[in-house]
């Protein structure tokens, strides 16, 4: 990955479209590179896939509950993590470190769902406790990790040469 590659990434991210033109007018990159590029990073699994964001307050999904569970397991955690990732609502799971054996965010259609996903993790035989809490306002939900940095910081935290 070069300098080239990472102004090209965080376009995507600050654009939030794959747009070879639109990429164009941002980095001044020729589209055939930006073509060229784009498929090489997708190769090499650096860009995952070409699904379109959704707002899920528009679409329905306006409740965001943040779940810490506490479970008391023995082997491998990650038997109780597919069971968690079993339960219909939660988007994100995270094994953690701490008193916190994972962090769960669920997107819900209203408060009554987030009784019906609690009851569901206790009703796994591993989960010891759950503290939920309810998200008020959402100031920044972006699976796009590059835009809350500058292009300057992403090339030097990469050691790549501007």
């Amino acid at each position: 990955m070069d300098e080239r590659d990472v102004r090209l990434l965080k376009a995507i991210a600050d654009l939030g479209t794959g747009s070879p033109e639109k990429l164009h007018e941002a980095t001044d990159i020729p589209v055939s590179t930006i073509h060229y590029r784009l498929n090489n990073l997708k190769d090499d699994g650096v860009i995952e896939n070409d699904l379109y964001d959704i707002d899920l307050e528009a679409f329905g999904l306006g409740v965001t509950v943040v779940i810490e569970v506490l479970a008391d397991y023995s082997g491998s955690y990650e038997g109780v993590g597919n069971k968690l990732l079993e339960i219909e609502g939660v988007t994100q799971l995270y094994f953690t470190m701490g008193e916190t054996d994972f962090i769960v965010v669920a997107h819900l259609a209203d408060s009554d769902r987030v009784e019906r996903l609690i009851n569901d993790f206790e009703a796994i035989s591993e989960v010891e406790r759950t503290n939920s809490t309810f998200v008020i306002s959402t100031m920044r939900d972006s699976h796009r990790a590059l835009q809350s940095y500058t292009l300057e910081t992403l090339l030097d935290e990469l050691g790549i040469e501007n």
